[in-house]
């Protein structure tokens, strides 16, 4: 009897025990830290931040950036000078990496993967910077207030973190991304002063190089400000103009800013549209013009001349009155076109006589052309462009250059009555010739040669005098 009791004993401790130490002992999962263990990071979006040179620190969470860009706190930094998990020799980390050493950038509760390999992690971290244009930007490159808001983008793939023991013993973390706007630390500035484009780069015909001084014209953007000093002014674009011309000022790091609605000197009006995100102001000229019925009279009414030269000032203010941007040009030549027929060379020359104050052009107050190039033969020997000069027989796009230099290709510009693809009487004649031989200068590129047939009918326009 007492043996079997015993046994039964025995048994019932043996059963105790096994069911005891059948059920599984929960901890806790491993986790990602950046603070030394201070936080745990359980999703993505933990490891998506950056922070400053100054500190601040920016996650998905306080992110709202897309309104309000994050400023850098000094001037001259890159995005080397913004700190994220992905390495500035890199635009990607494999999360992995962020568990080895010498980062170690994990953690575990219960003490599992202290073992070898006793941790591990899949998933990748990457890193997209682009300038407002959506160009791909470089780490090290520094910011401009021009080329912002840049997007520094951090995405990041599924991923899992594992140890290889413990209960449970994986992290898991969803693929996620998040965006920041970002401007350097300049103050706004106007960054270009943008006329028709067309004609303007050295893609456009094969062999033309149209560009302009590197200094001075961007093909994309138009024409660089030379001066923000009052004094300097007549060094920016434009320094000619005809009625219903305009331009775009690219304005880099404002928004929104107060405009004059127009701006009038000398009998020449610039009329200021901004858009709705005041990233961009269209200018518009309007001034001296001819009617359609003057167009077609040849012994039209006289036109009135504006006083030149003209200077102008365009300024933008913030809402308590501060002045945030300004931009400064002087008009030096006003033009009178004649719309889009045609007349003989004698018509046209009668023409700019009639309407008093005004004179034919020179092929200097259109293009800065000279006679080389694929475009050139005999017929323009002899012409006498403007300065800078151009490479070619055709207009290279420089401030000063002549009016279809500055202006680029005329017939994209509403109601200015522009023709398109055929040439303007000029009154200068070519070198040596017996027979008057004049210029013609075409307004699609700037190319220029005689006619020897004075009955020939191209465009006409008159410049002040």
């Amino acid at each position: 009897m007492v043996l079997l009791i015993s046994l039964l004993l025995t048994t019932y401790r043996s059963q105790a025990l096994t069911a005891k130490t059948s059920n599984i002992i929960h901890g806790n999962a491993p986790y990602l830290t950046f603070d030394g263990g201070l936080t745990s990071v359980t999703s993505s979006e933990g490891f998506l931040w950056i922070t400053l040179s100054n500190g601040v620190k920016f996650t998905p969470a306080s992110n709202n950036s897309s309104i309000n860009p994050i400023k850098l706190p000094n001037s001259g930094q890159s995005f080397a000078d913004i700190g994220m998990l992905v390495p500035t020799d890199s635009n990607s980390i494999a999360l992995n990496s962020l568990i080895g050493s010498p980062n170690n950038y994990w953690g575990d509760n219960d003490g599992d993967g202290q073992d070898f390999n006793g941790i591990a992690a899949t998933g990748n971290l990457s890193l997209s910077i682009v300038d407002k244009n959506d160009n791909a930007v470089a780490r090290n490159e520094v910011l401009t207030i021009c080329d912002a808001p840049y997007k520094v983008t951090l995405m990041s793939t599924d991923g899992t973190l594992r140890t290889r023991y413990g209960v449970p013993n994986s992290s898991s973390f969803s693929a996620s991304s998040t965006t920041y706007y970002v401007n350097p630390n300049e103050h706004p500035k106007v960054c270009f002063a943008k006329p028709n484009t067309k004609y303007g780069s050295d893609t456009e015909i094969r062999g033309i190089d149209f560009r302009g001084l590197a200094s001075m014209w961007n093909s994309n953007k138009g024409f660089i400000p030379q001066s923000t000093n009052p004094a300097s002014y007549h060094l920016n674009f434009p320094t000619t103009g005809a009625n219903n011309l305009y331009f775009d000022l690219d304005i880099g790091g404002a928004r929104s800013l107060i405009w004059p609605e127009k701006i009038e000197h000398g009998g020449i009006t610039a009329t200021l549209e901004p858009n709705s995100t005041g990233t961009s102001v269209r200018v518009t000229l309007t001034g001296p013009a001819a009617s359609p019925s003057q167009w077609v009279s040849s012994e039209t009414n006289k036109i009135l001349r504006p006083e030149l030269p003209q200077l102008f000032e365009l300024v933008g203010k913030d809402k308590d009155g501060n002045v945030v941007v300004s931009y400064g040009f002087e008009l030096k030549q006003w033009f009178i076109n004649r719309g889009t027929d045609k007349y003989d060379y004698a018509n046209t020359l009668s023409w700019c006589n009639h309407i008093k104050n005004y004179r034919l052009p020179k092929v200097k107050d259109l293009t800065n052309s000279v006679c080389s190039g694929i475009w050139s033969n005999f017929r323009c020997n002899g012409i006498v462009g403007a300065l800078p000069p151009s490479v070619g027989n055709h207009y290279q796009r420089n401030i000063g250059a002549g009016l279809f230099s500055e202006w680029g290709y005329m017939g994209n510009y509403n109601n200015a009555y522009f023709g398109n693809g055929d040439y303007y009487w000029t009154g200068d004649k070519a070198n040596n010739s017996i027979e008057p031989l004049y210029f013609g200068v075409s307004s699609d590129g700037g190319h220029v040669l005689w006619s020897n047939d004075l009955n020939y009918s191209i465009y006409g326009i008159c410049v002040s005098l």
